[in-house]
């Protein structure tokens, strides 16, 4: 007779990747994965994605942001598999944004915005740098330029302010990596870069009000001021 060990059942772990924020649009419930990325068995890994976070009602649909938790994801998670093991790899707050409806805007009204935007940049731009070469005095700057190589005195020198302009130009090319719509190099450029972390601010700012709501909210829950 032969001695078979039984195999012991091996723990599974899940892990999961909530993102910092989340856009969800036309749709009352909020799965795993519409805030996270879920990394386990095929079968384990569909299941999971599936289940609710949260339930949006009609009448709470003109709320726009919504902070879920890891520690919901993971209660959710302990809750369906409370055999398994659920490690977070990603952020510990997801905002996310909610929206009842996809916007429908039409071609005419994007191009638009994108012109009066471009307009105004432009505008700016220019009246920005129009000031600094006021103040600094470039007009003054390329004469004595013109007096020292030149040994004589002249207004407006061409010879100096035509290429200055031109350097000008080519460098807020380098500087944006744009020209003619296509980026020079592979690397951000600093409008996005500071977007980004615009984008950030905001991410987190929110987050923050949300999670001193959300503990106020509890708080009040455990104090039995609400039920």
């Amino acid at each position: 007779m032969i001695y078979r060990p039984k195999r012991r059942h091996t723990p599974i772990d899940i892990y999961i990747k909530p993102a910092k924020k989340a856009s969800i649009s036309e749709k009352r419930e909020i799965l795993i994965q519409d805030v996270a990325d879920v990394v386990a068995p095929a079968k384990i890994a569909d299941k999971v994605n599936k289940l609710s976070l949260v339930n949006i009602h009609q009448d709470n649909e003109k709320k726009k942001s919504y902070l879920v938790s890891v520690t919901d994801i993971i209660k959710k998670i302990n809750k369906a598999y409370p055999d398994y093991t659920v490690n977070n790899v990603g952020e510990i707050d997801t905002l996310v944004q909610y929206s009842s409806h996809k916007s429908h805007d039409r071609p005419v009204l994007k191009w638009l915005r994108v012109a009066l935007v471009a307009m105004v940049l432009f505008i700016g731009s220019a009246t920005a740098i129009m000031s600094f070469h006021n103040d600094g005095q470039m007009p003054k700057i390329f004469e004595t330029y013109y007096r020292i190589f030149y040994g004589v005195e002249r207004t407006n020198p061409r010879i100096i302010s035509i290429p200055y302009s031109i350097g000008l130009a080519v460098g807020i090319f380098v500087f944006y990596n744009h020209f003619m719509g296509k980026k020079i190099t592979d690397d951000p450029t600093p409008i996005e870069v500071e977007m980004e972390l615009y984008e950030n601010d905001v991410t987190d700012t929110v987050v923050e009000v949300l999670s001193q709501r959300k503990k106020a909210k509890e708080d009040r829950v455990k104090n039995g001021d609400i039920s």
